[in-house]
């Protein structure tokens, strides 16, 4: 949730900023927003002089008695007077329903450094690492490497559940688990991270804090007859973790990394992604989430997106990383940088973590402050967090990248230890 001051005094501004901002927002929603905040605080002002009034009036009335004069109207006029203040608690009441309602479905406002754009054809490349391997035979997809070498199982997953889920199977179940170990020992090792085994539901608020709900409840999974949510990140607990607390100012940034299954409807998708690792109803992911300063924000995203960067060179897989423009931004994102590994039946980059500096957007929602001394004024926390990275992607990655003419599977040297071999065969 924005500031709602920022909209009071540069509504113009923010409706320029909005523009192409990528979600579907109704820009007069600013101006009606605008016009509810003034006339809460005519009536406000109003309501405080009838109190004054009122006040006042109470005041006499023992004065009036000891004098013997008749104070009924005075009375009738005091009872005139807590009618219409109520009346006005009343509008007050409906007018802050309203502009919450709004506040809570306006998305984020764009970072100056946000290039312009409509769609992701317009996002900025700022990096590539990485030799893209020539292959001296066709390279196969990696649900075609993962079903030859009973590394996956698709077929079986959909009698189980239904489509777009997997079981993992042998070294394919021990590649995921070594993926997972791997990311988590560079994270809370050498990138200084603490280790977070979250729940896998949450609650209400806790959706809303980070900014999934409302405007996102169709797409999430939710447990019938509760107030429960599947999670689709590991960030929406993570970040609920201090929801509705105030930190030590000296103790941030706070740094975690957890791991956990995600759980996402990914209505819409359609074609190529969906077979395969690409786009699950159910993948595992190590996400990397900050609380920091409002001037230590962009700092720290840079350092996270290094983070994320380091789990990938590790591995030796080639990537690029791109801004995302304002039209392909997401609903709370400020700024928002993807990372995009090389896969080779694709031809192409695809996204293996997204890097957000959400500022004080989360914060406000789930009322995350800090002082940075006890006798301070309680401020907003910013939010930090990226993909350390998204483990089903990261192995179809491995596959397709390390796969050899004989259908086998060379495993990158920093998963060795983990995996306990050298190659992945039939």
């Amino acid at each position: 949730m924005i500031d709602l001051k920022k909209i009071r005094n540069n509504p113009d501004e923010i409706k320029v900023k909005m523009e192409n901002r990528g979600e579907s927002f109704d820009l007069s929603l600013i101006d009606e927003v605008v016009e509810l905040d003034q006339k809460r605080r005519n009536i406000l002002i109003e309501v405080e002089e009838l109190k004054n009034k009122r006040n006042k009036t109470s005041a006499e009335v023992p004065k009036l008695k000891k004098q013997g004069i008749d104070v009924s109207e005075t009375m009738k006029e005091m009872k005139q007077l807590s009618d219409t203040i109520k009346n006005y608690d009343l509008d007050l009441n409906e007018i802050d329903q309203r502009i919450e309602y709004i506040m809570m479905r306006i998305p984020n406002i764009p970072h100056d450094s946000v290039p312009n754009g409509s769609d992701d054809e317009d996002n900025v490349e700022i990096k590539k690492w990485g030799e893209i391997r020539k292959f001296d035979f066709n390279p196969k997809e990696h649900w075609t490497i993962g079903t030859e070498n009973n590394l996956l199982d698709f077929e079986r997953a959909g009698k189980i559940t239904g489509s777009r889920f997997t079981v993992y199977k042998g070294l394919g179940a021990r590649l995921e688990r070594a993926l997972i170990n791997y990311f988590l020992d560079t994270h809370t090792g050498r990138n200084g991270y603490d280790e977070i085994l979250p729940p896998y539901m949450v609650n209400r608020n806790s959706m809303t804090g980070t900014g999934q709900l409302p405007k996102f409840e169709e797409d999430a999974f939710k447990v019938s007859d509760t107030d429960y949510f599947l999670i689709p990140t590991a960030e929406v607990p993570v970040t609920n973790i201090y929801r509705d607390e105030i930190l030590e100012g000296d103790k941030l940034p706070i740094k975690y990394a957890a791991y956990s299954a995600c759980f996402r409807s990914e209505a819409g998708s359609a074609g190529r992604d969906t077979r395969g690792l690409i786009r699950q109803h159910q993948f595992n992911k190590v996400e990397l989430v900050k609380f920091t300063k409002e001037e230590e924000s962009y700092d720290e995203l840079n350092k996270l997106v290094q983070d994320a960067e380091s789990v990938l060179q590790g591995l030796g897989l080639p990537y690029r990383i791109v801004k995302i423009c304002r039209g392909d931004l997401g609903f709370t994102a400020a700024l928002k940088y993807d990372i995009e590994v090389w896969m080779p039946s694709y031809n192409k980059y695809v996204e293996i973590s997204s890097c957000s500096n959400f500022e004080d957007f989360q914060a406000r929602r789930a009322n995350i402050k800090y002082k940075d001394d006890p006798k301070a004024k309680p401020k907003f926390v910013h939010t930090v967090n990226g993909s350390g990275v998204a483990i089903g992607r990261a192995l179809a990655a491995v596959l397709e990248n390390y796969q050899n003419e004989d259908g086998s599977v060379t495993v990158p040297e920093v998963l060795r230890t983990y995996m306990g071999c050298e190659k992945i065969t039939r």
